[in-house]
């Protein structure tokens, strides 16, 4: 059975979670399994994403997707995005803390999403952030996206353009990605822009795992599982919604004031708090919001492979 045509049968299921204890490095925690959604770990004993974040919530969220002049009509769907959650949610991904801080992170992860999903403009029907999850690639690749790369090599014929909930890029990006998701994106790149539990999947493995080792993932800085150093804090970074921003596109959206591109994507998390009842004001003051004054976890440099 497809993994769409299954899951609304697994959704109509009433799973009551199972609690045990495991041993952990000499400690015994208690872990909990929610059935096919979340299994044998500490964040499952939360709600699921499923239970706060539901399909209605999701159509508030991204109207537009299915409107006639989008450009990825019928691709993004609910059940794509809760079957790619399922990697994710028993290491912490809209699992970690309480209600309110599990409703934060979805809407967070969304806000980005949309963001980098978005065909809205300031007259747009709807308004501009009705409009995420209009596009599922790249419609007009400025470049090739190769680079050289002893690990990832590019696969002829392979192109690496922009593609997913959060685009990928460039082939290293796409070997490290499918590396970790255990699939073969550098052969098969294509799979991102065919298949919307991928294209989300992708996104979420980028959301979790830090850039480089030693640093936090966009995850850890929202969620506080991060505790800035002393150079973190001279360099203005703090837990929050501005250093995901900073960790995912670093100088290329942060550390330049408040510019559009990062205003757009700060508007599009406080709309989606809003719509989903939470209120924007949960978003925290400017500084935390923001990350027009941080300097950047990695700064630009020439284009060189991620492996080296």
């Amino acid at each position: 059975m497809g993994l769409k045509l299954a899951l609304p049968l697994l959704l109509c299921l009433t799973i009551s979670a199972s609690l045990f204890f495991k041993t952990i490095e000499g400690k015994k925690e208690k872990v909990c399994n929610k059935g096919w959604e979340c299994r044998d770990s500490i964040y499952c004993c939360n709600q699921t994403i499923s239970d706060l974040f539901q399909a209605y919530n999701f159509e508030q969220l991204f109207t537009k997707r299915n409107s006639p002049v989008a450009h990825a009509v019928g691709f993004w769907d609910y059940q794509s995005f809760i079957l790619a959650s399922t990697e994710f949610q028993a290491l912490g991904f809209g699992t970690t803390g309480g209600k309110l801080m599990q409703m934060k992170e979805i809407a967070a992860f969304l806000g980005h999403v949309g963001a980098k999903t978005s065909c809205g403009y300031g007259v747009a029907t709807g308004g501009p952030l009705a409009w995420g999850l209009c596009y599922n690639h790249e419609m007009s690749p400025s470049q090739s996206y190769c680079a050289e790369d002893y690990v990832y090599p590019c696969t002829p014929g392979a192109e690496y353009y922009g593609r997913g909930a959060l685009p990928v890029y460039w082939n290293y990006n796409y070997g490290k990605i499918g590396e970790g998701l255990k699939l073969d994106l550098l052969n098969h790149p294509e799979y991102i822009e065919q298949n919307a539990t991928i294209a989300f999947q992708t996104a979420m493995y980028t959301w979790m795992t830090p850039k480089k080792k030693k640093q936090p993932s966009a995850h850890d800085v929202f969620v506080g599982n991060w505790k800035p150093t002393k150079n973190d804090t001279l360099a203005k970074r703090v837990p929050g919604f501005g250093s995901t921003m900073n960790i995912l596109y670093g100088d290329l959206v942060c550390c330049q004031g408040d510019v559009d591109q990062m205003n757009n994507i700060m508007s599009h998390y406080q709309y989606y708090l809003d719509l989903m009842g939470v209120g924007r004001e949960e978003a925290g003051p400017h500084e935390v919001l923001s990350c027009g004054e941080q300097k950047a976890f990695n700064p630009s440099a020439p284009t060189q492979s991620a492996s080296s």
